[in-house]
């Protein structure tokens, strides 16, 4: 028997909330983005002050016409504003920053969106210097058990290291979270059929709607194949030529169905550590998905077993780790920023941390019982960049140990809350 949710069980409060409220008090604009059914407009529709604002989503088709025609009277009689969906209606951006410059003070907006209006030029233009700018990902696991962020990559960056101990009891395995997804709607459903069903229609619904209101792509079975490709191609360098050419796509093409799957935040570029000693690094980034279990779903995995035997196995679980390095670096004041780093002679290590003048490595096993031989990568970064804080190695198992002077092994569940 399926069992019933109440609205608050099925509310989930998200980490980035305080942040947005914060923003409140010096920016007029407040732009948050994010995938599709990533949990924006739920956000914006329980939390305070957002909850009381005036809402309006160009979802529906009667809002946008006004928008297109009349976008002041939207927001006539009121100061604080909601506009959901804006990507639909980009001309309505002239509207909101002719109001904030003719009332200084008055207005408050927040223009939410599935798109990446940063990407989107005149987006990006009409508000420059008068928005600030968040993006909205799926759920970490701490968001899911409703627990605070956890201050462990903060402490890292501050070099306060975790004593030697032991976790109380074995992190879970990493599969059922690969093939679930983070997304809200995903929770609730226990059954894995249901998690197919559900990312079987989120992808039909992105092809067929949500990428038309951006670009016209009429050959959208290249679009998926694409897409297919780059699953499999998770946590690993992107070469746009070649993924153009086992698509069957040109290489322009190619590239301009990347920059779609970026701009819909369906896909990220991770960009390479250089420091200033470009000529030995690699340049390409590595791409990861928005939610680890979209290129899972993409690549064919459709139960744990598949999943584990898996080559990619090891490249998924290292997005998995990614999310939550990503959600937790974007809530730091100010925010730090992730990269990986790789010579041209093969030392690499999967992430890199920097805020300000603060570098801390970290690399991602898949293993129960990490060794010394597991940190090379981490060992060479430390050689090359002495004053960086340290380096961590996150795993699969339970133990806190110390595996060099300046390197220590950490269960990857305790950056997730």
């Amino acid at each position: 028997m399926n069992k019933s949710y109440s609205q608050d069980e099925l509310y989930y409060s998200r980490w980035l909330t305080e942040h947005l409220k914060d923003a409140l008090e010096t920016h007029a604009v407040i732009v948050l983005t994010g995938a599709r059914q990533v949990g924006k407009s739920t956000l914006l529709r329980n939390e305070e002050p957002f909850r009381s604002w005036r809402y309006h989503t160009f979802d529906d088709l009667e809002t946008l016409e006004q928008a297109r025609t009349n976008p002041t009277s939207l927001w006539a009689g009121t100061e604080n504003i909601v506009l959901d969906e804006v990507q639909r209606a980009p001309e309505v951006l002239l509207a909101v920053k002719q109001a904030i410059d003719t009332h200084p003070k008055k207005y408050r907006f927040v223009l939410s969106g599935s798109a990446n209006l940063l990407l989107m030029q005149q987006v990006s233009e009409s508000l420059a210097g008068r928005a600030v700018y968040f993006v909205l990902h799926p759920l970490t696991l701490g968001e899911q058990h409703r627990q605070p962020p956890p201050p462990l990559l903060t402490d890292l960056l501050s070099a306060q290291w975790p004593s030697e101990s032991l976790v109380a009891t074995q992190p879970p395995e990493p599969g059922s979270f690969l093939l679930r997804g983070a997304m809200p709607g995903l929770v609730a459903l226990t059954a894995p059929a249901a998690w197919l069903r559900w990312w079987e229609g989120y992808i039909l619904t992105y092809l067929e709607r949500d990428l038309r209101q951006i670009a016209q792509i009429d050959a959208l079975l290249d679009y998926r194949r694409l897409m297919e490709l780059l699953a499999l191609h998770t946590g690993q360098l992107l070469n746009q030529s070649e993924i153009g050419r086992d698509a069957g796509l040109t290489q322009p093409t190619a590239h301009r169905y990347i920059n779609l799957l970026e701009t819909t935040h369906l896909l990220e570029r991770l960009a390479p550590y250089t420091a200033g000693r470009i000529q030995r690094l690699v340049k390409s980034s590595k791409v990861f998905w928005t939610d680890p279990a979209l290129p899972v779903f993409l690549s064919g995995y459709f139960d744990e077993e598949s999943l584990r035997t898996s080559r990619e196995f090891g490249s998924f679980f290292e997005a998995l780790v990614y999310q939550h390095l990503r959600v937790l670096s974007e809530l730091m004041v100010p925010k730090a920023r992730l990269y990986f780093w790789r010579t041209r002679t093969g030392q690499e290590v999967d992430f890199v941390v920097e805020q300000g003048k603060k570098l801390l490595a970290i690399e991602v096993k898949l293993t129960k019982n990490p060794h010394y031989q597991d940190t090379a990568g981490l060992r060479s970064f430390l050689e090359t960049h002495k004053s960086a804080q340290g380096g961590v190695l996150l795993h699969a198992g339970k133990e806190i140990r110390y595996l060099d002077e300046r390197i220590i092994a950490i269960p990857w569940t305790l950056i997730t809350g």
